[in-house]
Protein backbone atom coordinates (compact mmCIF):
# COMPACT_ATOMS: atom_id res chain seq x y z
CA UNK A 1 0.00 0.00 0.00
CA UNK A 2 1.53 3.65 -1.07
CA UNK A 3 1.66 6.41 1.54
CA UNK A 4 2.46 9.92 1.06
CA UNK A 5 2.95 13.11 3.55
CA UNK A 6 1.39 16.19 2.69
CA UNK A 7 3.23 19.08 3.05
CA UNK A 8 1.72 22.42 4.58
CA UNK A 9 2.39 25.63 3.27
CA UNK A 10 1.72 28.59 4.47
CA UNK A 11 -0.31 31.48 2.21
CA UNK A 12 -1.49 29.77 -0.51
CA UNK A 13 -5.18 30.73 0.00
CA UNK A 14 -4.24 33.82 -0.74
CA UNK A 15 -2.56 33.55 -4.04
CA UNK A 16 -4.07 33.55 -7.50
CA UNK A 17 -4.09 29.96 -9.01
CA UNK A 18 -1.74 30.84 -11.71
CA UNK A 19 0.69 31.78 -9.56
CA UNK A 20 0.65 28.50 -7.08
CA UNK A 21 2.71 26.29 -9.22
CA UNK A 22 5.78 28.24 -8.50
CA UNK A 23 5.39 28.08 -5.12
CA UNK A 24 4.47 24.21 -5.21
CA UNK A 25 7.47 23.63 -7.33
CA UNK A 26 10.21 23.71 -4.84
CA UNK A 27 7.66 22.62 -1.51
CA UNK A 28 4.97 20.11 -2.54
CA UNK A 29 5.98 16.15 -2.33
CA UNK A 30 5.90 14.77 -5.96
CA UNK A 31 4.47 11.48 -6.66
CA UNK A 32 4.10 9.39 -9.89
CA UNK A 33 0.71 7.58 -11.26
CA UNK A 34 2.68 4.61 -13.12
CA UNK A 35 0.31 1.32 -11.79
CA UNK A 36 -1.09 0.02 -15.08
CA UNK A 37 -3.89 -2.53 -12.80
CA UNK A 38 -4.94 -4.31 -16.13
CA UNK A 39 -2.15 -4.49 -18.68
CA UNK A 40 -3.59 -6.60 -20.71
CA UNK A 41 -7.08 -5.03 -21.73
CA UNK A 42 -5.23 -1.21 -21.29
CA UNK A 43 -1.84 -1.61 -21.51
CA UNK A 44 -1.03 1.88 -23.05
CA UNK A 45 0.55 4.32 -19.96
CA UNK A 46 1.37 8.30 -20.11
CA UNK A 47 3.53 10.17 -18.37
CA UNK A 48 2.00 11.35 -14.85
CA UNK A 49 3.12 12.96 -12.09
CA UNK A 50 1.53 15.22 -9.07
CA UNK A 51 2.39 17.64 -6.90
CA UNK A 52 0.54 17.91 -3.29
CA UNK A 53 0.64 20.19 -0.28
CA UNK A 54 -2.22 21.68 1.98
CA UNK A 55 -2.68 25.48 2.99
CA UNK A 56 -4.93 26.63 6.13
CA UNK A 57 -8.05 25.44 4.13
CA UNK A 58 -7.52 23.20 0.85
CA UNK A 59 -5.41 20.44 -0.27
CA UNK A 60 -3.71 21.54 -3.67
CA UNK A 61 -2.78 19.00 -5.93
CA UNK A 62 -0.91 20.11 -9.38
CA UNK A 63 -1.00 16.98 -11.96
CA UNK A 64 1.47 16.99 -14.64
CA UNK A 65 0.50 14.52 -18.23
CA UNK A 66 2.38 13.57 -21.53
CA UNK A 67 0.88 11.20 -23.74
CA UNK A 68 -1.34 10.49 -26.50
CA UNK A 69 -4.18 12.11 -27.39
CA UNK A 70 -5.86 15.14 -25.75
CA UNK A 71 -9.55 15.24 -25.60
CA UNK A 72 -12.41 17.75 -23.46
CA UNK A 73 -15.80 17.97 -24.84
CA UNK A 74 -17.34 18.18 -21.09
CA UNK A 75 -17.74 22.02 -19.76
CA UNK A 76 -19.81 21.89 -17.19
CA UNK A 77 -19.59 20.45 -13.57
CA UNK A 78 -21.33 17.24 -12.47
CA UNK A 79 -20.72 15.94 -16.14
CA UNK A 80 -19.24 12.34 -17.35
CA UNK A 81 -15.26 13.80 -17.64
CA UNK A 82 -13.94 10.74 -17.04
CA UNK A 83 -14.71 10.11 -20.94
CA UNK A 84 -12.14 12.94 -21.61
CA UNK A 85 -8.62 13.11 -20.75
CA UNK A 86 -9.12 12.94 -17.11
CA UNK A 87 -6.91 12.74 -13.60
CA UNK A 88 -9.03 11.92 -10.58
CA UNK A 89 -8.43 11.95 -6.21
CA UNK A 90 -10.85 9.65 -4.73
CA UNK A 91 -10.75 10.10 -0.61
CA UNK A 92 -12.03 8.70 2.58
CA UNK A 93 -11.90 9.81 6.46
CA UNK A 94 -10.62 6.64 8.24
CA UNK A 95 -13.43 4.67 9.33
CA UNK A 96 -16.11 6.11 7.83
CA UNK A 97 -18.14 3.97 4.96
CA UNK A 98 -18.14 6.94 2.48
CA UNK A 99 -15.78 7.90 -0.02
CA UNK A 100 -15.47 10.86 -2.38
CA UNK A 101 -14.08 11.03 -5.61
CA UNK A 102 -13.06 14.10 -7.28
CA UNK A 103 -12.85 13.81 -11.53
CA UNK A 104 -11.03 16.63 -13.14
CA UNK A 105 -10.54 16.53 -17.07
CA UNK A 106 -8.06 18.74 -18.76
CA UNK A 107 -9.40 21.72 -18.74
CA UNK A 108 -10.71 21.79 -14.94
CA UNK A 109 -14.62 20.72 -15.44
CA UNK A 110 -14.88 18.46 -12.43
CA UNK A 111 -17.31 15.31 -11.51
CA UNK A 112 -17.83 15.33 -7.75
CA UNK A 113 -19.86 13.35 -4.95
CA UNK A 114 -20.22 11.60 -1.90
CA UNK A 115 -20.40 8.20 -1.96
CA UNK A 116 -21.16 4.33 -0.91
CA UNK A 117 -20.88 2.92 -4.15
CA UNK A 118 -19.89 3.51 -7.63
CA UNK A 119 -23.96 3.70 -7.85
CA UNK A 120 -25.48 5.48 -4.69
CA UNK A 121 -23.95 8.87 -4.84
CA UNK A 122 -24.92 12.43 -3.72
CA UNK A 123 -23.52 15.08 -6.23
CA UNK A 124 -21.76 18.20 -4.88
CA UNK A 125 -23.76 21.47 -4.58
CA UNK A 126 -22.92 24.39 -7.04
CA UNK A 127 -21.33 26.08 -4.59
CA UNK A 128 -19.18 23.46 -3.51
CA UNK A 129 -18.23 22.84 -6.91
CA UNK A 130 -17.28 26.80 -7.21
CA UNK A 131 -15.33 26.36 -4.31
CA UNK A 132 -12.62 24.05 -5.66
CA UNK A 133 -10.24 26.43 -7.56
CA UNK A 134 -8.56 25.09 -10.55
CA UNK A 135 -6.28 26.10 -13.09
CA UNK A 136 -5.43 24.70 -16.46
CA UNK A 137 -2.36 24.99 -18.47
CA UNK A 138 -5.12 24.20 -21.41
CA UNK A 139 -7.34 27.06 -23.29
CA UNK A 140 -10.86 26.97 -21.09
CA UNK A 141 -13.07 25.72 -24.51
CA UNK A 142 -13.88 22.45 -25.48
CA UNK A 143 -12.34 20.93 -28.58
CA UNK A 144 -12.63 17.63 -29.95
CA UNK A 145 -10.13 14.52 -29.58
CA UNK A 146 -7.15 15.63 -30.57
CA UNK A 147 -4.39 13.10 -32.52
CA UNK A 148 -0.91 13.37 -31.36
CA UNK A 149 1.33 13.90 -28.39
CA UNK A 150 0.31 16.33 -25.60
CA UNK A 151 2.01 17.76 -22.44
CA UNK A 152 -0.37 19.89 -20.12
CA UNK A 153 -0.63 20.69 -16.37
CA UNK A 154 -4.14 20.86 -13.71
CA UNK A 155 -3.80 22.79 -10.50
CA UNK A 156 -6.65 22.13 -8.49
CA UNK A 157 -7.42 23.20 -4.61
CA UNK A 158 -10.27 20.92 -2.74
CA UNK A 159 -11.55 22.67 0.47
CA UNK A 160 -11.17 20.62 3.69
CA UNK A 161 -14.79 21.23 4.25
CA UNK A 162 -16.06 19.70 0.71
CA UNK A 163 -13.93 16.87 1.55
CA UNK A 164 -15.75 16.52 5.24
CA UNK A 165 -12.88 17.76 7.38
CA UNK A 166 -11.98 20.13 9.91
CA UNK A 167 -9.17 22.27 8.32
CA UNK A 168 -8.52 23.54 12.04
CA UNK A 169 -8.37 19.85 13.19
CA UNK A 170 -7.42 17.58 10.66
CA UNK A 171 -6.60 13.99 11.29
CA UNK A 172 -3.30 12.44 10.84
CA UNK A 173 -4.64 10.67 7.40
CA UNK A 174 -7.02 9.79 5.30
CA UNK A 175 -7.18 7.17 2.78
CA UNK A 176 -7.07 7.90 -0.97
CA UNK A 177 -5.77 7.12 -4.63
CA UNK A 178 -4.82 9.08 -7.69
CA UNK A 179 -5.79 8.13 -11.21
CA UNK A 180 -5.30 8.92 -14.73
CA UNK A 181 -8.19 8.20 -17.19
CA UNK A 182 -9.07 8.96 -20.36
CA UNK A 183 -12.55 6.15 -21.46
CA UNK A 184 -13.88 7.71 -24.77
CA UNK A 185 -10.63 8.04 -26.15
CA UNK A 186 -8.20 6.48 -29.52
CA UNK A 187 -6.44 5.33 -26.17
CA UNK A 188 -8.49 4.39 -23.11
CA UNK A 189 -6.18 3.68 -20.04
CA UNK A 190 -6.70 3.56 -16.15
CA UNK A 191 -3.43 4.21 -14.28
CA UNK A 192 -3.50 4.54 -10.63
CA UNK A 193 -0.96 5.36 -8.17
CA UNK A 194 -1.74 2.66 -5.27
CA UNK A 195 -2.39 -0.49 -7.28
CA UNK A 196 -5.51 -2.24 -7.80
CA UNK A 197 -5.39 -6.19 -7.47
CA UNK A 198 -9.44 -6.53 -9.83
CA UNK A 199 -10.15 -8.28 -12.64
CA UNK A 200 -11.79 -5.31 -14.44
CA UNK A 201 -10.70 -1.10 -14.15
CA UNK A 202 -12.95 0.04 -11.11
CA UNK A 203 -11.71 3.13 -9.46
CA UNK A 204 -14.26 2.76 -7.09
CA UNK A 205 -12.45 0.67 -4.40
CA UNK A 206 -11.01 2.23 -1.08
CA UNK A 207 -10.01 -1.47 0.06
CA UNK A 208 -6.58 -0.21 -2.54
CA UNK A 209 -6.80 3.31 -1.03
CA UNK A 210 -3.22 4.12 0.19
CA UNK A 211 -2.24 6.37 3.31
CA UNK A 212 -2.49 10.27 2.63
CA UNK A 213 -0.44 11.62 6.07
CA UNK A 214 -1.22 15.40 7.16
Amino acid sequence: MKKLKVPFVQGLDDLEMSTVGLMMETKAQREYIEVVDWKEEYPYKPIVAFDIVRSEKSLYIRYFVKGFSLKAVFDKDDTDVHLDSCVEFFMQRCGSEEYMNFEFNCIGTCDAARRVSRSQKVSLTPSEYKSIRRYSSLEENTFAEKKGIYEWELLVAIPFEVMGLDAAHLPEKVKGNFYKCADDTEYPHFVSWSPIDLPHPDFHCPKYFGDIYF
